[in-house]
């Protein structure tokens, strides 16, 4: 068990203790578990490449906080906030980022905009991300009780290069999506051609 911390600024006037009791109120025990790896993956991305561990880290802990709000409920928050509404053609796998943020706001009280921006972000990537969003993407990815193939290349890129490992979590996503038949997001397009324009 880890005995950080994370400043009360950050999170609502949380401790770490009372994130947590939050979290098992939404999350069963194997998504809460992600969580707390993700977490701690990120915070070693972050010691890896210079940016805030506190930061990465609580992005990571709360980044699936919404993974298991039910669908109807997301669905209201998008046309009750004046979301776009083109989000409605998609489903949890999208929306736990980019609405998710919304109940964390609500619920959990934290407002680091950075933070939230990372979380908003883990789902689809984005043209734009920060070495925070890129943290944030990429330890959901290779948090260490993944154990595909690509996942490992990510970890392997990962040790050196947020940007090559986000690319191959990115093609891999796209090329599950596309194999499915299934609707890619516009910003998870736009982000593999962004990041592969600057590999180049």
């Amino acid at each position: 068990m880890t005995d950080y911390e994370y400043p009360l600024t950050m999170t609502g006037g949380h401790t770490r203790k009372q994130l947590i009791a939050l979290m098992h109120k939404r999350l069963d025990q194997s998504r809460f578990d992600h969580c707390v790896r993700v977490e701690e993956t990120s915070r070693k991305l972050a010691k890896r490449f210079g940016v805030n561990v506190d930061e990465a880290g609580l992005a990571g802990l709360l980044h699936d906080y919404a993974k298991q709000v039910e669908p109807v409920d997301f669905k209201a928050v998008i046309k009750q906030q004046g979301l776009d509404p083109a989000l409605l053609q998609y489903n949890r796998g999208i929306w736990h980022g980019l609405v998710g943020v919304w109940f964390i706001q609500k619920e959990v009280g934290v407002s680091d905009p950075a933070v939230l921006q990372a979380i908003k972000r883990h789902t689809t990537g984005d043209p734009h991300m920060t070495d925070l969003d890129m943290i944030t993407f990429v330890a959901d990815f290779i948090e260490p009780e993944r154990k595909l193939a690509v996942q490992a290349e990510a970890r392997q890129a990962a040790e050196k290069s947020l940007t090559a490992a986000s690319l191959v979590e990115l093609q891999s996503t796209l090329t599950y999506l596309v194999e499915k038949k299934a609707r890619v997001y516009p910003l998870t397009l736009a982000s593999y051609n962004s990041l592969i324009t600057t590999l180049k």
